[in-house]
């Protein structure tokens, strides 16, 4: 359970809420251009673009729930189980496992025109990384500022789809979320009109127009509360201004702890939310404890290198206090 979107005033920005109902040992990971990326079946990247974001770090090497390359180019993985299909796409194409995809394409492509070019050829592996990990059941989400697009590996091929709403949730697929959205293009930020004839009827409370907006966490409904939250957002275009708006979005959206309760009987929470910066690549975030913004930045001296650099999350409650 995910929700990912894009956000743009004077630049483009990119959030993420991670729901699950456990830890993964994940931090924020900067892969500089020169850490050697190696993958199972294709040739190691020995130089590439600079990569933040956030991910679990598993034999030296940076497993990516999302991030964001030095380009401005941002791909994300959600889950998608029961839908997703391993192996996938043209016996004859690039072969990459799963794992690999957010590395090799933020990695080599500056856009996802580029991005796009290289999926409709890839072959999607069913190669784990470790016998004792899985590969996760994922679609992606891909975003540069002039465009977004969805990846999504099924049984009869890799399916993309343009994004014009500029927000991925999971199941079902993303044609599914697209038309399921015609049903709620009467909802308004602006109080409702009368319409009925010959009843003089008014609004009693603010936000009435927005009456059928649904509340719960399924992903069809979160997907319909973050597309009209984000294209009714108003806020200033600055930085900090914008950074604010995309966790307020991404808060409307999020899991308190006891809402969603899985078949296993373990709670679904928002283990963390980010913004990405596009044009500065600084990753903000917060952790279900510490609703504190925590800012890493993505600076020239970090881009280059070949080792990775880790920030541990902090994820204690910090409290501003006032003498």
């Amino acid at each position: 359970m995910c929700t990912s979107l894009t956000f743009t005033t004077e630049h483009t920005y990119f959030g993420r809420n991670l729901d699950l109902e456990y830890h993964f040992g994940q931090q924020v990971v900067i892969t500089p251009r020169n850490y050697p990326f190696s993958f199972r079946a294709m040739p190691a990247l020995e130089k590439h673009h600079a990569i933040i974001g956030m991910a679990t770090v598993a034999e030296g090497y940076p497993l990516y729930a999302e991030g964001v390359n030095e380009k401005g180019l941002y791909m994300a993985g959600l889950n998608f189980p029961g839908n997703a299909c391993y192996p996938c796409g043209p016996e004859n194409g690039t072969p990459a496992a799963p794992y690999e995809l957010i590395p090799w394409l933020l990695g080599t492509c500056d856009s996802v025109d580029q991005a796009e070019e290289k999926l409709r050829s890839v072959r999607i592996l069913d190669t784990p990384f470790a016998p004792n990990m899985p590969n996760a059941p994922l679609h992606w989400h891909l975003a540069d500022g002039r465009r977004a697009l969805v990846a999504e590996p099924m049984a009869d091929g890799l399916k993309l789809f343009e994004d014009p709403v500029g927000v991925l949730t999971n199941n079902p697929t993303f044609n599914f979320h697209l038309t399921n959205l015609n049903q709620y293009m009467g909802l308004s930020a602006a109080q409702p009109d009368n319409r009925f004839g010959g009843v003089e009827l008014r609004p009693f409370g603010q936000g009435m127009g927005t009456l059928g907006l649904p509340g719960d966490w399924s992903p069809a409904s979160r997907f319909v509360r973050a597309a009209f939250l984000k294209w009714n957002s108003a806020c200033q275009g600055d930085q900090a201004s914008s950074v604010s708006q995309v966790f307020h979005i991404l808060d409307a959206v999020a899991m308190p702890r006891g809402a969603v309760r899985t078949p296993e009987g373990k709670w679904d929470i928002t283990d963390y939310s980010c913004c990405i910066d596009g044009r500065t690549g600084t990753y903000y975030y917060k952790t279900y404890d510490n609703s504190q913004i925590t800012a890493v930045p993505m600076d020239e001296a970090k881009r280059e290198g070949a080792a990775l650099i880790c920030h541990p999350l902090v994820t204690e409650q910090q409290f501003r206090i006032v003498p």
